[in-house]
């Protein structure tokens, strides 16, 4: 992960369950195919600076919002003659 100490609190893709790590796979886990609830990682500035870094999971609505949730825009740079 990189960059996951920002302003906001990362709200991801995967839906949140309490205990799926528990039996998760190892590598790159997708989370629940479905939940109430989504996956929020990270810290931001309005949270305690031991809640700061990238083992920090919550949870929130999909419908929730607050100004400390944001959302990451990830886009892959293709070098020129790089296959």
């Amino acid at each position: 992960m990189h960059d996951v100490y920002g302003n906001v609190m990362e709200w991801v893709q995967d839906w949140y369950a309490d205990s799926y790590y528990a039996a998760s796979p190892e590598a790159d886990p997708a989370g629940p195919v479905t939940g109430l609830s989504r996956v929020v990682r990270g810290g931001s500035w309005d949270v305690f600076s031991a809640l700061i870094g990238d083992i920090n999971r919550n949870s929130s609505g999909p419908d929730t919002r607050y100004d400390f949730i944001g959302f990451r825009v990830v886009r892959e740079i293709v070098e020129p003659g790089v296959k």
